[in-house]
């Protein structure tokens, strides 16, 4: 029974996902959209498994939502952060900086996560994953100490994801 479920939703929480994301693009819920959202929440997982050859084995759901929020709330003081920096720092004092963010993540889903987290960020974007995927290139704006900068995206970002796919 667990290998048929596992045969059909190779993905629960992406199809559960799909079909949420489905429902909510219509402009009305109805039982037929709810149904072929479901129905498309198990076909498109089921087709693409192939490309998705392992799953994070350690993956804690909740853990995620409260990084989900407090990643939203950095988004929000970020662009006043930014906004800020354009509106009252001239060009030519600006002070960008490439820093290197050594990874202590090893799944690819989690530094994928990570990328992606800086790079939504404003102020931030992750330009490069070293070949032997052990440092993150990051370009920072405006910084007067890169040290802090990586810190926190260590400690903030990287521990947590660290924990949800413990």
């Amino acid at each position: 029974m667990a290998r048929a479920y596992n045969w059909l939703l190779p993905h629960p929480v992406l199809t559960l996902l799909l079909a949420i994301i489905w429902t909510m693009l219509q402009n009305e819920v109805s039982a037929g959209m709810v149904v072929f959202g479901i129905i498309l929440g198990i076909i498109i997982p089921r087709m693409t498994s192939i490309w998705w050859p392992d799953r994070p084995k350690g993956f804690h759901l909740g853990k995620m939502v409260t990084y989900s929020i407090m990643v939203m709330w950095d988004i929000l003081v970020a662009n006043v952060q930014v906004a800020w920096i354009v509106l009252s720092v001239p060009n030519a004092k600006l002070k960008p900086a490439w820093i290197v963010i050594p990874l202590e993540l090893r799944e690819p889903e989690a530094i994928t996560l990570l990328a992606g987290t800086i790079t939504l960020t404003p102020g931030t974007v992750s330009a490069d994953l070293s070949s032997e995927g052990c440092s993150l290139l990051v370009h920072v704006l405006h910084t007067t100490d890169p040290d802090a900068e990586v810190d926190v995206i260590m400690n903030r970002y990287q521990r947590r994801l660290k924990e949800i796919f413990a």
